[in-house]
C-alpha cells in the first residue's frame, strides 16, 4: 500500500507538471523531466533538472510544494486522518499500515496523528516567521513571504527545493547565505526538526523532556543525531579550511555547522558540493548514506540502522552474544535486518553508479557517486550533474529516488512477500569469513 501510494503521488504529480501551464513562456518541459521533478518532490529529495523558481509558473511551483507537503505528513496519515475527520473507524490493517509509515505506538494513532499536523504546521509557521525577517527586506514583502513559506516546508520535509539558487543570481542554493546566521541557524533547526521522526518527538512530549524516561529508540536518534552533528562539524572544519580561508572563525563554524547538518536528508547548501575537498566529499558521501531517523521526513539507511550495526559491530569483535545499547538488549533479528538494509543499498548504489557510467562514460565518477548516493539517501546534494542526465540515467535516478522513499525494507517486503509456508531448518554447517 505504501509502495503504490507514493508510485500513485509520482504519477499524478508529474502529468500536473507537464500541463503547458505549469511551465513559463519560452520554457519547453519533457515528461521524463517532470516525472524526474514530481519522483524528486515526492520522495523529498531535491535533485531538479530544471532550476524552480525560473522554469516552473506558480501552478507548477505549488505543484511541487504539495507533493512535498503531502509527502512529508507521509501518504499514511493523510489516509488515516481522513478517516477520523469522517468518522470513520481505522481497520487494523489501516492502523499497522500507519504505523509502518510513522514508526509510532500502534495504541495512540489518533494521538500521533494530531501531533503530527500540528507540530509540523507549529515547525513551518515559525520557520516562516524567521526566515521572512530575512527574506522581506531582501526580496520585497511578496516575494519574501513567499520564499520563506516555501524554504520552511522545504526545509522541515528535508525536501532541498529552493528558489534562490537562480542562474541569474549566480548562486547554487543557499550559499549567497552562508555567513547569514539567521537564514543557516533557521534553516538548520527545521532540518534537524524533520528528520528526527514524529515518534521521537511524540516521545518526548510524554517524556515532558525527562532523557531518562525515552524510549530507547529516541535516546539512541538523538544521541546519534547529536554526535554525527558535532564530529561533523569538526571534520568540516578542518577538512574545509581551504574553503573557507577568508572565513572568521563563527563563520567557518556556522558554515561547517550546516555542512555536518544537510547531507542527511535535507539537500539544501551554503556551499558548492564542486568546491568541496576530497576528504570532505567522502564525509558528505557517508552523512547521505546514513540519513536521518525512521519515520521521518529523511532517508537514508537511517540513523537507528547505522547505531544497531555498530553495536552489533562491536558486540561481534569482543566475542559477547548480546547485542547491549546501555541497559537495554535488541534482537538478533534487528542486525540481520540492519545488514539488509545496508547490503541492499550499496549493491544497489553500485550497481546504478556501473549503469550510468555505462550510459554516460565522458560523465566523471565522483559526480556520478554522489548523484547516486543523494537520490537514494532521499539527500538531494549534487555537483550540478542533474541537468546532465540522458534520458535513460534520469530513470534510473527516479528509481533510487522512488526506492529511498518508501523504504528498502518496506519495497523489498512489497516486492518479495509470498504466500507463507512452513518454514523448515536445514542443518547447522560452518563457513569461514574474516
Amino acid at each position: 500500500m505504501l509502495a503504490l501510494l507514493y508510485l500513485g503521488g509520482t504519477i499524478i504529480g508529474s502529468i500536473l507538471l507537464i500541463l503547458p501551464f505549469a511551465t513559463k513562456d519560452g520554457q519547453q518541459t519533457t515528461y521524463i523531466n517532470s516525472l524526474f521533478t514530481a519522483a524528486s518532490a515526492v520522495s523529498m529529495t531535491g535533485l531538479a533538472p530544471y532550476d524552480t523558481a525560473t522554469h516552473w509558473t506558480l501552478f507548477g511551483q505549488l505543484v511541487i510544494l504539495l507533493l512535498i507537503q503531502m509527502s512529508g505528513f507521509g501518504f499514511m496519515t493523510l489516509v488515516s486522518a481522513a478517516f477520523i475527520i469522517f468518522k470513520h473507524t481505522m481497520s487494523l490493517g489501516t492502523r499497522n499500515v500507519f504505523m509502518l509509515d510513522s514508526r509510532g505506538n500502534l495504541n495512540g494513532v489518533k494521538v500521533l496523528l494530531v501531533r503530527i499536523v500540528i507540530g509540523t504546521l507549529i515547525c513551518e509557521t515559525i520557520g516562516t516567521l524567521l526566515l521572512m525577517i530575512r527574506f522581506i527586506p531582501d526580496f520585497g514583502a511578496g516575494k519574501g513571504i513567499y520564499f520563506s513559506i516555501w524554504h520552511s516546508i522545504s526545509a522541515f520535509c528535508n525536501a532541498g527545493f529552493d528558489m534562490l539558487g537562480t542562474p541569474a543570481s549566480k548562486f547554487v542554493s543557499l550559499t549567497g547565505y552562508v555567513k547569514d546566521p539567521l537564514v543557516s541557524l533557521t534553516i538548520g533547526a527545521l532540518i534537524i526538526c524533520g528528520s528526527l521522526g514524529f515518534a521521537v518527538w511524540s516521545d518526548i512530549i510524554d517524556c515532558k523532556l525527562n532523557f531518562k524516561k525515552f524510549q530507547l529508540n529516541t535516546k539512541v536518534v538523538l544521541v546519534v543525531n547529536l554526535v554525527l552533528i558535532l564530529v561533523g562539524t569538526a571534520l568540516y572544519m578542518i577538512f574545509e579550511r581551504n574553503t573557507y580561508e577568508d572565513f572568521n572563525f563563527g563563520e567557518l563554524l556556522l558554515a561547517s555547522l550546516f555542512n555536518a547538518i544537510t547531507p542527511r536528508s535535507a539537500g539544501f547548501a551554503t556551499t558548492s558540493c564542486k568546491t568541496l575537498s576530497d576528504s570532505g566529499y567522502m564525509l558528505t558521501i557517508v552523512f547521505m548514506f546514513i540519513g536521518g531517523g525512521s519515520g521521518s521526513t529523511a532517508g537514508g539507511m537511517r540513523v537507528g540502522t547505522f547505531a544497531v550495526i555498530i553495536m552489533g559491530m562491536l558486540a561481534a569483535f569482543r566475542g559477547k552474544r548480546d547485542i547491549n545499547i546501555g541497559k537495554k538488549r535488541i534482537e538478533y533479528s534487528l542486525l540481520s535486518q540492519s545488514l539488509a538494509i545496508l547490503t541492499a543499498m550499496l549493491m544497489v548504489t553500485i550497481i546504478s553508479i556501473a549503469a550510468i557510467c555505462a550510459i554516460q562514460p565522458e560523465s566523471g565518477i565522483k559526480e556520478i557517486t554522489f548523484e547516486c548516493v543523494s537520490a537514494l539517501s532521499s539527500s538531494g546534494l549534487s555537483m550540478d550533474f542533474t541537468p546532465k542526465l540522458k534520458v535513460a540515467s534520469s530513470i534510473i535516478i527516479i528509481i533510487l529516488m522512488y526506492a529511498g522513499r518508501v523504504g528498502i525494507l518496506t519495497l523489498a517486503l512489497a516486492l518479495g512477500q509470498t504466500k507463507a509456508t512452513a518454514e523448515i531448518r536445514r542443518p547447522i554447517d560452518n563457513l569461514l569469513i574474516g
